[in-house]
């Protein structure tokens, strides 16, 4: 069975420890780390069938077949070469940290030399199949539109260096529109789907990404728009936020479960 260990303890975290516990996923969980251990120790006591320990990650890889990292942009440049020189599988949530190409291009090498795989979730969108399939040939655009709530943003680096004030927003208001390199540094907690797009699609310098703060929607709303030479394609997700955290999307972590699902499982769906 493959044994999983998950650095990580916030909202997406505990999902994910929680649907392997109750066997949604058929693994086992190894493992547990935070860089708050208060959280990571809390954590450990909410479970029936394992009792994971808690872990430095040097340790952790050593006892796991998969590292599911779901802490942060940074976390991902020191946890997951180490996981991959350890020879163990990786699932990335984080995918922002990847806008970094020297980054990408390490890990992508490390995961070679060591046989490994490297995964990214869908996340919160819709249509990534699509946009796979279409990038064997040639992509001409791709968009996401991505609207929530002012204080879904909250905490930003771009609302906190520009000052903006969220409270003050009475209309749709568009906050930043350019490449997905740049949307994944300003707003790190918000548009990971963007960088999961661009590694699928035509890479974090072509792909648009447009982010609107609108107080009139209780959703965070996906919307993505892809034309190539397999003609135009569109998806739309409005998205239930996490009740334990307003920045993300059920569906993200829903997607993070699927994707371990899929790893697995013997039967393969999907592109």
């Amino acid at each position: 069975m493959l044994r999983i260990g998950v650095v990580g303890c916030g909202t997406i975290g505990r999902g994910i420890c929680r649907a392997i516990d109750e066997g949604v996923v058929k693994a086992e969980l190894i493992a547990v780390y935070d860089r708050n251990a208060c959280d990571a120790e809390k954590l450990r006591g909410q479970f029936s069938r394992f009792s994971p320990e808690f872990m430095e990650i040097a340790k952790m890889v050593k006892h796991i077949d998969l590292l599911v990292e779901c802490a942060s942009q940074e976390a991902v440049h020191d946890v997951v070469p180490l996981a991959l020189t350890s020879h163990c599988d990786v699932l990335i949530l984080s995918v922002g940290a990847l806008a970094d190409e020297g980054l990408r291009n390490r890990i992508e090498e490390l995961a070679s030399e060591n046989s490994c795989k490297v995964y990214l979730p869908s996340g919160a969108i819709a249509g990534l199949d699509g946009l796979k399939s279409a990038s064997i040939g040639e992509i001409h655009s791709v968009t996401i539109t991505t609207r929530k709530p002012p204080q879904g943003l909250a905490g930003s680096p771009f609302v906190v260096m520009n000052n903006i004030d969220l409270d003050s927003i009475s209309d749709a208001t568009v906050l930043f529109e350019g490449p997905a390199k740049d949307a994944v540094k300003a707003f790190p907690a918000n548009v990971n789907v963007a960088a999961t797009l661009s590694v699928a699609g035509i890479g974090f310098e072509r792909t648009l990404v447009r982010v609107i703060a609108d107080p009139s929607v209780t959703r965070n709303i996906h919307e993505i728009t892809v034309k190539g030479a397999f003609g135009e394609f569109s998806s739309k997700v409005e998205n239930v936020p996490s009740p334990a955290n307003p920045k993300t999307s059920y569906l993200a972590q829903l997607s993070a479960i699927a994707t371990l699902k899929k790893i697995s499982s013997p039967l393969q769906v999907g592109t």
